[in-house]
């Protein structure tokens, strides 16, 4: 496996002393304990109190502002203090740098978010997941082959914490994304997956002149028209149904420029090829495919690779039991499969997306 800085120099040598390596062990089989614990300590409110209050709070003080017994907060704390979101001097509780990130970095608030509301239960299904090859943690929500089925039933805390996860990292290298796609003309875009249509007000509102077709399943194209019925360009904003599942679905011809942003890694390699292959046979000359995802081996900082490689098993045991944040070298192997040769890989867009310029060989 080829890796570059800083992940091949981390990843090549142990990292822990032995003690540790031990707490490390143990904080691995505490967990779903100390994620639940943290979740509470923003949730009520505790580590916004101590961020407010520098010079600390004593624990009954803590109680009488948050109305949670002195039983619940001592047990909060204690676990906080052993975690390391909090500390102590005397008998007054101060707030950590790991509880200031928890309560103030928009990421982690996000991750959190998602975490509970859309994987927490299902999780408890990876082992079967893995082993049957099929989302089994879906089930807690209903019962469908794929969560992108069922994403207009989820309950409407489920659906905001996904949608809200699934744009925070989008939408932030939109921008960018939009000043690389329009360096030449473009008078037509195919957005893959494009979901609410997102991207697609973006690309009309960045150009006069663009035409954007969003091709998804027809229960997101319903939701796209909703959110899109109100936009400036909401005529240049055009939908073509189609399951990308079925192989006989054929991608229809004459855009300049196929998009799919955080797309592929909804798919196994397999899937990805048949998709490829599909998508090269109806890329003129002239046509670029442009591939947007967060690889993990291309991230800046090897902390965005740990999220990423923890993300992939959300697709193992919710989304659909076969997919994952991709390693590049993989993706661009699924290219080159498919008859097409990457042109171009621009990194280090938003919180560390690439775009993977594909033409035909």
């Amino acid at each position: 496996m080829k890796l570059p800085s800083p992940q091949k120099e981390v990843y090549s040598k142990e990292r822990f002393t032995a003690l540790q390596a031990q707490r490390l062990a143990q904080e691995i089989v505490f967990g779903p304990i100390v994620f639940q614990v943290s979740r509470l300590m923003v949730k009520f409110g505790i580590f916004q109190l101590l961020d407010e209050n520098k010079n600390g709070l004593t624990m009954k003080e803590i109680s009488q502002k948050t109305s949670i017994s002195e039983y619940g907060v001592k047990v909060l704390l204690e676990s906080s203090l052993t975690i390391g979101t909090v500390l102590i001097k005397e008998d007054r509780f101060v707030l950590a740098k790991a509880g200031w990130f928890l309560l103030n970095d928009k990421m982690a608030k996000v991750n959190m978010d998602f975490n509970h509301d859309v994987n927490y239960l299902g999780m408890f299904d990876l082992e079967a997941a893995i082993l049957n090859g099929k989302p089994e943690g879906l089930n807690v929500f209903g019962d469908w082959p794929t969560i992108y089925e069922g994403l207009s039933q989820l309950p409407e805390q489920v659906q905001k914490s996904w949608f809200g996860f699934d744009h925070f990292y989008s939408d932030c290298s939109f921008e960018e994304a939009l000043d690389i796609i329009f360096r030449s003309p473009v008078k037509t875009i195919l957005d893959v997956g494009g979901n609410t249509g997102r991207f697609a007000i973006k690309c009309v509102e960045y150009s006069n002149e663009v035409n954007v077709t969003i091709m998804d399943l027809p229960q997101q194209l319903e939701m796209m028209k909703e959110n899109t019925s109100k936009t400036i360009g909401k005529e240049r904003i055009h939908g073509h149904k189609a399951n990308l599942l079925d192989n006989s679905s054929v991608f229809p011809k004459g855009f300049d420029i196929i998009w799919m942003s955080q797309f592929l890694d909804c798919f196994s390699e397999d899937e990805v090829i048949s998709i490829l292959i599909r998508v090269s046979n109806s890329m003129e000359k002239g046509s670029r495919l442009f591939i947007m995802e967060t690889f993990w081996d291309r991230q800046r900082f090897e902390t965005a690779s740990y999220c990423l490689a923890q993300i992939s098993l959300y697709f193992t045991a919710m989304a659909n039991g076969n997919s994952k944040m991709y390693y590049s070298y993989d993706m661009e192997r699924c290219v080159n499969v498919a008859n097409l040769e990457v042109e171009e890989i621009v990194d280090g867009l938003g919180l560390g997306h690439s775009i993977m310029i594909c033409k035909r060989k």
